[in-house]
């Protein structure tokens, strides 16, 4: 009876710990809340959250998105004089190319996208020697040195649509080489991938057998893939698209339940946006590291010092600038 006691009396202790820790960590983070609403009016700023953020950091920013979507959002917001970028590296160079004017602020200098790296721009200049002539197309999900040498850029929406609109029936496309795959796919042109074996580590981890066990389940589940899926994966989606698509596509299908093969930040704002409808990860490790990185403290941190204010050097922002433009003129 005395050891059963002694564990009960543990238990208790720890659940009260619990208590505690849960009702101070929503206090400090409804406080930090307040802090950064008050710092955004004050230094006119605007939020933007990438849809693979925290759930608290999407419900903080005054736009939630793709990346090519928030930077085409801040290009409209002509009053704001800072931009906080919750996302990766990349994409807070592209807002900072795109709004030359306005500074840029990344909370989180760390956060940088692991695909982005895999492309240089020697590699690119030996795929041009040794493909003369064949335009380059390049996801958004690169840096801005690697923009500045290609043709246009894309991203996972209009990917289809940019190779579409080239002259050309071979086109060199990097970094990501399932997206190129796809676009080989949807287009019926030769999509040749540089480099040879890019990809995103954490859509990799997705197998269709994960959603074999979720359709046991869930049969009557339908299955969302992002196209940096692989060529397995995205042969068992009923739907391929990015993270905007896979958010339209879920308000617009008569399904229910939804298995969702990409990162898991994404099913925040899906269960946001449809709360009579069940989303799924189809793999639940899926979730990336530098894209969480983000927290509301460092957001905070960011803003009030205006600090990891992100610059690309003149020659590289002004071609960069060029290939993300054309990417607008074709959608």
């Amino acid at each position: 009876m005395f050891i059963l006691s002694c564990f009960r009396v543990k238990a208790y202790i720890l659940t009260c710990s619990l208590v505690f820790l849960q009702t101070y960590r929503r206090n400090t983070m409804s406080d930090l809340t307040a802090k950064i609403q008050k710092l955004k009016k004050e230094k006119n700023a605007i939020i933007l959250a990438h849809n693979y953020q925290r759930a608290e950091i999407q419900d903080i920013a005054d736009y939630v998105g793709d990346s090519i979507e928030l930077s085409r959002k801040a290009m409209h917001e002509e009053d704001a004089k800072i931009i906080v970028f919750c996302a990766v590296d990349f994409m807070a160079q592209s807002a900072a190319i795109l709004n030359p004017t306005k500074k840029v602020l990344l909370p989180t200098l760390g956060a940088r996208c692991p695909m982005a790296q895999m492309l240089t721009t020697d590699e690119i200049k030996r795929a041009k020697k040794k493909y003369p002539g064949a335009p380059v197309v390049l996801y958004v999900n690169t840096l801005a040195e690697a923009k500045a040498e290609c043709d246009v850029c894309c991203t996972s929406a209009n990917v289809v649509e940019v190779v579409n609109s080239l002259n050309s029936e071979t086109v060199l496309f990097g970094p990501d080489r399932n997206l190129a795959k796809y676009a080989a796919h949807k287009t019926g042109k030769k999509v040749i991938s540089i480099p040879e074996h890019g990809f995103c580590p954490t859509h990799l981890l997705f197998q269709p057998e994960d959603v074999t066990v979720q359709k046991q389940q869930h049969p009557k589940a339908e299955v969302m893939a992002h196209p940096e899926c692989s060529m397995e994966m995205q042969k068992i989606a009923d739907f391929i698209g990015s993270t905007s698509k896979m958010c339209r596509y879920a308000k617009e299908a008569d399904a229910t339940e939804f298995i969702v093969g990409t990162e898991d930040g994404i099913l925040h704002r899906l269960r946001k946006e449809n709360p009579t409808k069940r989303f799924y990860l189809a793999y639940e490790g899926a979730v990336c590291p530098n894209m969480k990185l983000t927290t509301l403290d460092r957001l905070y941190a960011s803003l009030k010092e205006e600090k990891h204010i992100v610059k690309v050097p003149k020659n590289a922002s002004a071609k960069a600038r060029r290939s993300l433009e054309r990417m607008f003129l074709v959608n």
